[in-house]
């Protein structure tokens, strides 16, 4: 066994050569790229229109907002003067906020922290 071991040097060595390969994988692993920021578009109170008409729109602009969420948009926009309509990439964002904007809603959007 040990004539084999020594004629054939590699077989025992790759496996504890291992620290070569995990800086393989640390290579792939810096190649991922960096999540792209995330923005949170932001209702404004809005003392003009009802909260019905605010809610109903916060679904139409939003799909992804259930009824309950909406509801609770809302009422974090009347109750403390802004509510956090959703966070994502910044080209949704803007079109979210543009769109809540052109129904007569106050919205404006700001990097996540």
């Amino acid at each position: 066994m040990d004539a084999a071991a020594g004629a054939n040097p590699h077989a025992t060595a790759t496996p504890s050569s291992s620290p070569g390969g995990a800086a393989v994988i640390e290579k792939t692993t810096e190649r991922v790229r960096k999540p792209s920021p995330r923005y949170k578009v932001l209702l404004h109170n809005d003392p003009v229109n009802s909260m019905e008409y605010v809610v109903t729109t916060l679904r139409q602009v939003v799909p992804s907002l259930s009824e309950q969420d909406a509801i609770a948009v809302m009422l974090e926009a009347h109750n403390t003067g802004v509510g956090l309509v959703i966070v994502c990439d910044l080209e949704p964002a803007e079109f979210y906020c543009e769109t809540l904007k052109g129904k007569g809603l106050t919205s404006t959007i700001e990097p996540e922290t």
